[in-house]
């Protein structure tokens, strides 16, 4: 059985923990104050879970239940969020199993490894842009501007095709990374050349884990 100091230094040390962990997400990362909130008393509520059903059978139950939250936050959430919460989680869990010092060592490693990612830009694509082009419905599209993309990109890709204005146009999403030498304006200026000059939009490329919506 806890005693009050000992309850206190575990909350303390979770709390800590959870600190870090929402500190080192935030770390090149624009988040919500709630999120960041939530990051830093998650470890300690945890623990706190983890103290109460320790030694009892009920506690694969509690665990279990308590990793099922994640869930509700993962519907609308990131991938990067998803992992957060699962750092805070563990770590709250370890402390409260009383092993401060793995619980350090987890979660020094595991913040530093996402810190130092996020430093050198690890999985981001390089200048990817994307672009949304509207053309006329009589105009094919499979290739229409393949030469100018081959031309001014590095790398293009079709992300998808929808039509608008009750079906008279079509909007073109690509993905592209433009070549180090080209101006975008005279990039843009030949695509307008070739849909008829009807609306262009060039936008930076949203993460793969929130996609941007036509």
């Amino acid at each position: 059985m806890l005693n009050i100091a000992d309850f206190i230094i575990y909350i303390a040390v979770a709390l800590v923990l959870g600190i870090v962990i929402a500190a080192s997400y935030m770390f090149k990362t624009k988040t919500s104050k709630s999120f960041a909130a939530t990051l830093t008393l998650l470890p300690a509520l945890v623990c706190v879970v983890i103290m109460m059903v320790n030694g009892s059978i009920g506690a694969g139950v509690a665990v279990a239940g308590t990793f099922s939250l994640v869930r509700f936050r993962s519907a609308q959430g990131t991938a990067k969020e998803i992992t957060a919460i699962f750092l805070a989680m563990a770590s709250g869990i370890i402390c409260g199993m009383g092993y401060f010092l793995y619980a350090g060592i987890f979660t020094a490693i595991i913040c530093a490894v996402m810190i130092i990612l996020k430093a050198v830009g690890f999985g981001e694509g390089r200048d990817q842009k994307e672009l949304y082009i509207t053309i006329h419905e009589d105009l094919d599209y499979e290739g229409v501007f393949d030469s100018i993309l081959d031309t001014y990109t590095r790398e293009h890709q079709l992300l998808s095709v929808k039509t608008t204005d009750m079906g008279s146009l079509f909007r073109l999403k690509y993905a592209y990374t433009l070549k180090n030498n080209m101006s975008e304006k005279e990039f843009i200026d030949k695509l307008r050349v070739k849909n008829g000059n009807l609306p262009i939009t060039v936008c930076v490329a949203q993460p793969a884990d929130n996609p941007a919506q036509l």
